[in-house]
Protein backbone atom coordinates (compact mmCIF):
# COMPACT_ATOMS: atom_id res chain seq x y z
CA UNK A 1 0.00 0.00 0.00
CA UNK A 2 0.89 3.57 -0.90
CA UNK A 3 2.02 5.82 2.16
CA UNK A 4 -0.62 8.65 3.37
CA UNK A 5 2.05 11.34 1.80
CA UNK A 6 2.57 9.44 -1.78
CA UNK A 7 -1.41 8.79 -2.11
CA UNK A 8 -1.86 13.34 -0.87
CA UNK A 9 0.71 14.39 -3.66
CA UNK A 10 -0.29 11.49 -6.48
CA UNK A 11 -4.01 11.63 -6.46
CA UNK A 12 -4.30 15.62 -6.87
CA UNK A 13 -1.35 15.18 -9.74
CA UNK A 14 -3.32 12.77 -11.37
CA UNK A 15 -6.26 14.67 -11.32
CA UNK A 16 -4.86 17.39 -12.79
CA UNK A 17 -3.27 15.54 -15.56
CA UNK A 18 -6.32 14.09 -16.17
CA UNK A 19 -8.66 16.75 -16.51
CA UNK A 20 -6.07 19.07 -18.65
CA UNK A 21 -7.28 19.03 -22.45
CA UNK A 22 -5.74 16.56 -24.18
CA UNK A 23 -6.53 14.00 -26.97
CA UNK A 24 -8.44 11.29 -24.84
CA UNK A 25 -10.54 14.65 -23.07
CA UNK A 26 -11.37 15.94 -26.47
CA UNK A 27 -12.42 12.58 -28.02
CA UNK A 28 -14.84 11.76 -24.74
CA UNK A 29 -16.34 15.50 -25.46
CA UNK A 30 -16.99 15.12 -29.18
CA UNK A 31 -18.79 11.75 -28.92
CA UNK A 32 -20.70 13.14 -25.64
CA UNK A 33 -21.58 15.99 -27.96
CA UNK A 34 -22.34 13.47 -31.47
CA UNK A 35 -24.08 10.39 -29.96
CA UNK A 36 -24.97 10.94 -26.55
CA UNK A 37 -23.12 9.65 -22.66
CA UNK A 38 -24.21 6.79 -22.41
CA UNK A 39 -22.62 5.48 -25.70
CA UNK A 40 -19.75 6.86 -25.14
CA UNK A 41 -19.47 5.43 -21.54
CA UNK A 42 -18.27 1.92 -23.91
CA UNK A 43 -15.40 4.52 -25.32
CA UNK A 44 -14.60 5.34 -21.71
CA UNK A 45 -14.14 1.90 -20.76
CA UNK A 46 -12.03 1.11 -23.45
CA UNK A 47 -9.83 3.82 -22.58
CA UNK A 48 -9.44 3.15 -19.02
CA UNK A 49 -8.07 -0.39 -19.61
CA UNK A 50 -6.18 0.18 -22.35
CA UNK A 51 -4.40 3.28 -19.33
CA UNK A 52 -4.50 0.12 -17.37
CA UNK A 53 -2.50 -1.48 -19.88
CA UNK A 54 0.05 1.73 -20.58
CA UNK A 55 0.59 1.51 -16.70
CA UNK A 56 1.21 -2.03 -15.68
CA UNK A 57 3.69 -2.77 -18.88
CA UNK A 58 5.37 0.60 -18.39
CA UNK A 59 6.19 0.18 -14.33
CA UNK A 60 6.69 -3.23 -14.57
CA UNK A 61 9.51 -2.77 -17.20
CA UNK A 62 10.97 -0.42 -15.18
CA UNK A 63 10.69 -1.85 -11.40
CA UNK A 64 12.19 -4.92 -12.86
CA UNK A 65 15.45 -2.66 -13.89
CA UNK A 66 14.98 -0.90 -10.48
CA UNK A 67 15.24 -4.21 -8.61
CA UNK A 68 18.43 -5.63 -10.38
CA UNK A 69 20.05 -1.96 -10.50
CA UNK A 70 19.50 0.25 -7.64
CA UNK A 71 21.15 2.86 -8.44
CA UNK A 72 19.06 3.67 -12.03
CA UNK A 73 15.96 4.48 -9.12
CA UNK A 74 17.50 8.03 -8.68
CA UNK A 75 17.95 8.37 -12.48
CA UNK A 76 13.72 7.98 -12.69
CA UNK A 77 13.50 10.15 -10.04
CA UNK A 78 15.33 12.98 -11.20
CA UNK A 79 13.64 11.57 -15.08
CA UNK A 80 10.09 11.67 -13.56
CA UNK A 81 10.96 14.61 -12.07
CA UNK A 82 12.50 16.83 -14.93
CA UNK A 83 9.37 15.55 -17.19
CA UNK A 84 6.88 16.79 -14.95
CA UNK A 85 8.74 20.27 -14.76
CA UNK A 86 8.43 19.84 -18.77
CA UNK A 87 5.15 18.83 -18.86
CA UNK A 88 4.21 21.96 -16.50
CA UNK A 89 5.81 24.49 -18.63
CA UNK A 90 4.33 23.02 -21.49
CA UNK A 91 0.58 24.16 -20.10
CA UNK A 92 2.07 27.82 -19.51
CA UNK A 93 2.43 27.60 -23.34
CA UNK A 94 -0.76 25.41 -24.08
CA UNK A 95 -3.00 26.90 -27.30
CA UNK A 96 -6.13 28.73 -25.51
CA UNK A 97 -8.59 27.08 -27.70
CA UNK A 98 -10.33 23.98 -27.34
CA UNK A 99 -10.89 21.99 -30.89
CA UNK A 100 -13.87 19.39 -31.30
CA UNK A 101 -13.02 18.95 -34.93
CA UNK A 102 -12.73 15.11 -34.63
CA UNK A 103 -15.38 12.81 -36.70
CA UNK A 104 -17.54 10.48 -34.62
CA UNK A 105 -19.61 8.28 -36.22
CA UNK A 106 -22.78 7.30 -34.58
CA UNK A 107 -23.30 3.92 -36.13
CA UNK A 108 -20.35 2.47 -33.98
CA UNK A 109 -21.18 -0.53 -32.30
CA UNK A 110 -20.52 -1.15 -28.41
CA UNK A 111 -17.20 -3.31 -29.09
CA UNK A 112 -15.85 -0.64 -31.77
CA UNK A 113 -16.35 2.30 -29.40
CA UNK A 114 -14.45 0.22 -26.89
CA UNK A 115 -11.71 -0.12 -29.57
CA UNK A 116 -11.65 3.06 -30.26
CA UNK A 117 -10.72 4.19 -26.60
CA UNK A 118 -8.53 1.30 -26.03
CA UNK A 119 -6.50 1.68 -29.02
CA UNK A 120 -6.01 5.73 -28.37
CA UNK A 121 -4.61 5.00 -25.23
CA UNK A 122 -2.48 2.47 -26.18
CA UNK A 123 -1.51 4.43 -29.15
CA UNK A 124 -1.03 7.73 -27.22
CA UNK A 125 3.10 8.14 -26.78
CA UNK A 126 2.40 10.64 -24.25
CA UNK A 127 0.86 8.31 -22.08
CA UNK A 128 4.01 6.13 -22.33
CA UNK A 129 6.44 8.64 -21.69
CA UNK A 130 4.63 9.78 -18.48
CA UNK A 131 3.75 6.35 -17.33
CA UNK A 132 7.28 5.41 -17.82
CA UNK A 133 9.33 8.42 -16.11
CA UNK A 134 6.25 9.39 -13.63
CA UNK A 135 5.10 6.31 -11.91
CA UNK A 136 7.96 4.46 -11.02
CA UNK A 137 9.21 6.99 -8.30
CA UNK A 138 5.76 6.56 -6.53
CA UNK A 139 7.17 2.97 -5.91
CA UNK A 140 8.53 1.97 -2.55
CA UNK A 141 11.11 -0.77 -4.51
CA UNK A 142 11.39 -1.60 -0.38
CA UNK A 143 7.85 -2.97 0.18
CA UNK A 144 6.00 -5.01 -1.76
CA UNK A 145 5.41 -3.60 -5.45
CA UNK A 146 2.44 -5.66 -6.67
CA UNK A 147 -0.06 -4.27 -4.17
CA UNK A 148 1.44 -0.16 -4.94
CA UNK A 149 0.96 -0.66 -8.51
CA UNK A 150 -2.41 -1.98 -8.34
CA UNK A 151 -3.85 0.86 -5.97
CA UNK A 152 -1.46 3.75 -8.08
CA UNK A 153 -3.33 2.61 -11.24
CA UNK A 154 -6.91 2.22 -9.93
CA UNK A 155 -6.36 5.66 -8.83
CA UNK A 156 -5.56 6.53 -12.56
CA UNK A 157 -8.15 4.53 -14.23
CA UNK A 158 -10.67 6.16 -11.58
CA UNK A 159 -8.93 9.70 -12.25
CA UNK A 160 -9.04 9.20 -16.34
CA UNK A 161 -12.93 7.85 -16.21
CA UNK A 162 -14.07 10.79 -13.98
CA UNK A 163 -12.26 13.16 -16.21
CA UNK A 164 -14.29 11.95 -19.54
CA UNK A 165 -17.40 11.80 -17.68
CA UNK A 166 -16.81 15.32 -17.09
CA UNK A 167 -16.02 16.20 -20.64
CA UNK A 168 -18.36 14.15 -22.19
CA UNK A 169 -21.72 14.88 -19.85
CA UNK A 170 -20.06 19.18 -20.49
CA UNK A 171 -20.53 19.23 -24.02
CA UNK A 172 -20.67 22.48 -25.41
CA UNK A 173 -21.64 24.02 -22.06
CA UNK A 174 -17.96 22.90 -21.11
CA UNK A 175 -16.41 24.22 -24.35
CA UNK A 176 -18.35 27.50 -24.15
CA UNK A 177 -16.70 28.20 -20.73
CA UNK A 178 -13.03 27.26 -21.51
CA UNK A 179 -12.92 29.29 -24.53
CA UNK A 180 -14.57 31.98 -22.23
CA UNK A 181 -11.97 34.33 -21.86
CA UNK A 182 -8.63 33.42 -20.26
CA UNK A 183 -10.21 30.05 -18.12
CA UNK A 184 -8.21 27.53 -20.00
CA UNK A 185 -5.24 29.85 -19.56
CA UNK A 186 -6.08 29.67 -15.92
CA UNK A 187 -6.59 26.10 -15.71
CA UNK A 188 -3.28 25.34 -17.59
CA UNK A 189 -1.43 27.56 -15.13
CA UNK A 190 -2.69 26.23 -12.08
CA UNK A 191 -2.15 22.46 -13.69
CA UNK A 192 1.39 23.52 -14.50
CA UNK A 193 2.15 25.00 -11.09
CA UNK A 194 1.29 21.84 -9.39
CA UNK A 195 3.34 19.66 -12.20
CA UNK A 196 6.07 22.12 -11.64
CA UNK A 197 5.92 21.80 -8.07
CA UNK A 198 5.81 17.92 -8.26
CA UNK A 199 8.29 17.63 -10.49
CA UNK A 200 10.68 19.61 -8.02
CA UNK A 201 9.37 17.35 -5.14
CA UNK A 202 9.95 14.12 -7.41
CA UNK A 203 13.34 15.15 -7.74
CA UNK A 204 14.57 16.41 -4.31
CA UNK A 205 12.88 13.42 -2.61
Amino acid sequence: MPTLATLAVFVPTMFFISITPGMCMTLAMTLGLKIGLRRTLWMMLGEVFGVAVVSVSAVMGAATLMLNYPSLFTWFKWIGGLYLIYLGLKMYWAGRHLSLNSEADVTLSRYALMSQGFITAIANPKGWAFMLSILPPFIDTNRPITFQLLVLVAIIMLSEFACMLIYASGGRGLKTLLNKGNNIRWMNAISGTLLIAVGIWLALS
